[in-house]
């Protein structure tokens, strides 16, 4: 029998998972208040006529894509990939195939925040669990930020550039965080700028995707609830016209 694990958050007004200027906003309107809405459709209707005086749930949103549990696509790193070669892939261009695969998880919950986790530590986790990545699979990584906690998005430790292309170089194509992003929280990666000034080390896990591209899933939850691998990953985003991420239901399947 198959298990179903929800590792998405929600799209909520009341817990805090991302900075001020990007955080969604939901409006809600309810049976009590909407008859009116109704009535523009039917003139003359007055609330009695409806049933208990009741019109319809609705709600109103506003939102980045990137709120919520999504996926990154490569356009969202850079205007090219493949070292330059190639235009980079908006969400709605997205391969549809690449996102009900093989998951895996590697745990670097352990490491302290605002790490940059190296290409050998991805070998040493792997070799830990005693997995051989497999080209398609889904890597997702347990990162050390707990949603739902104080200052969530200067939790976790993050991918580096070596990292990521460790993975896409051995064919993943999909990859997660439990974190607010792939990379490493930026108020960690700042105070390591102001001491070396070296431009590579910003947002240097996501721009890995200059040279090879790939899809990145941000804001999981729930991951410690899943075992090293042995599991399938349903992540298919929602489909927005040239738009740089999608919002998705990740959802892990487990025999």
């Amino acid at each position: 029998m198959t298990r179903f694990v929800d590792l998405s958050i929600p799209i909520t007004n009341d817990v805090v998972s991302d900075p001020p200027v990007m955080r969604p906003q939901i409006t809600y309107m309810t049976h009590e208040n909407t008859w009116e809405q109704i009535a523009m459709f039917f003139p003359g209707l007055t609330r009695e006529d409806l049933p208990d005086g009741e019109g319809w749930a609705v709600e109103s949103l506003t939102l980045s894509t990137h709120n919520g549990t999504h996926m990154d696509a490569p356009w969202h790193f850079h205007s090219t990939t493949d070292s330059g070669a190639s235009p980079a892939p908006s969400i709605d261009e997205a391969p549809l195939d690449l996102f009900f695969r093989p998951g895996v998880k590697l745990d670097f919950s352990n490491k302290p925040h605002g790490h940059v986790v190296s290409a050998t530590e991805v070998e040493e986790e792997l070799a830990r669990i005693g997995y051989e990545l497999q080209p398609l699979d889904i890597v997702l990584v347990q990162s050390g930020a707990v949603y739902g906690t104080d200052n969530f998005t200067d939790q976790g430790c993050g991918m580096g550039a070596e990292a990521t292309l460790y993975l896409t170089e051995r064919g993943v194509q999909v990859v997660g965080t439990d974190a607010w992003s792939w990379d490493a929280p930026f108020s960690h990666t700042a105070r390591r700028w102001a001491e070396t000034r070296d431009p590579s080390i910003i947002w240097e896990g996501h721009k890995a995707g200059r040279i090879r591209p790939y899809y990145q899933i941000e804001k999981l939850t729930n991951l410690a609830s899943l075992p090293p691998f042995g599991w399938k990953l349903s992540c298919f985003p929602v489909k927005i016209e040239r738009a740089s991420a999608g919002w998705i239901r990740a959802v892990a399947l487990i025999d």
